[in-house]
């Protein structure tokens, strides 16, 4: 059931805690909760505002002391749709007010380099390749990727076939890269494989426009930079990685 809630987007502190309480089926107090779910005490008290604000539980207060329960899990896919929906309607409103923006900004034409932080970071600069405006390419592991944030990368590959994004990835040969590299056709993706000994790595880096966007599962770290020349530079050692990469198919 964890790993259903951290597919979900649940931290694993707020799968626990949604878990304990589930588990106690009846209004208990956060000393009770935290014990249950194994999950300090204070740490607790962060974890339930959380899932209060997600609407995935109620407090009410007995004498001093609060008391939470969980509600049912259906409310769990009530607060997914109300965030889809609610970051739908500003993707919108964004893409309108883009004109006005750009009439604002101003490029100095220099490198300009964007650090992210944890899961949330990674997932961001994710993200960021979803708007590019043609082919990304990109030395990649389907295999680490998978480890750190398993729930998100089965819709992002989904997504980005959908925006019509065809990326050019060379993966090492570790089974779930090959999983991933027979499903090339549907994820408008052309991969080859090499094998470990010549591309063995844990970060992933991809190209396109004028960034390179860095995930660094190890130390959870999400970097983009944005440069012409230095990027240019990348892809053309990338095609040459690619050209070399066809005789071990």
């Amino acid at each position: 059931m964890m790993a259903q809630l951290l597919k979900l987007g649940l931290s694993s502190k707020e799968a626990a805690v949604y878990m304990a309480l589930m588990g106690l089926g009846v209004s208990s107090p956060v000393s009770t909760i935290a014990k249950k779910a194994v999950v300090n005490r204070t740490t607790t008290y962060d974890i339930l505002e959380i899932l209060l604000e997600k609407g995935l539980v109620i407090s009410q207060k007995k004498k001093s002391s609060r008391y939470y329960e969980a509600l049912p899990p259906e409310k769990i896919v009530a607060y997914l749709k109300e965030q889809s929906e609610k970051f739908s309607h500003l993707a919108q409103e964004a893409s309108a007010m883009l004109p006005e923006l750009n009439v604002h900004y101003r490029a100095s034409g220099r490198p300009k380099v964007y650090f992210y932080e944890g899961d949330e970071g990674l997932i961001r600069v994710y993200e960021e390749t979803l708007s590019s405006s043609g082919e990304i390419l990109a030395y990649a592991s389907d295999q680490a990727n998978q480890d750190a944030i398993p729930w998100y990368f089965p819709q992002y590959y989904k997504r980005r076939a959908e925006k019509k994004i065809s990326i050019r990835a060379l993966f090492p040969d570790t089974p779930k890269d090959r999983e991933r590299h027979a499903l090339d056709s549907v994820e408008l993706r052309q991969s080859r494989l090499l094998p470990k000994d010549k591309l063995d790595f844990t970060p992933e880096v991809n190209f396109f426009d004028n960034k390179m966007m860095i995930a660094d599962w190890k130390e959870k770290l999400g970097i983009i930079i944005e440069s012409e020349e230095i990027v240019k530079v990348f892809k053309q050692t990338f095609e040459l990685a690619w050209e070399a990469a066809g005789k071990y198919e």
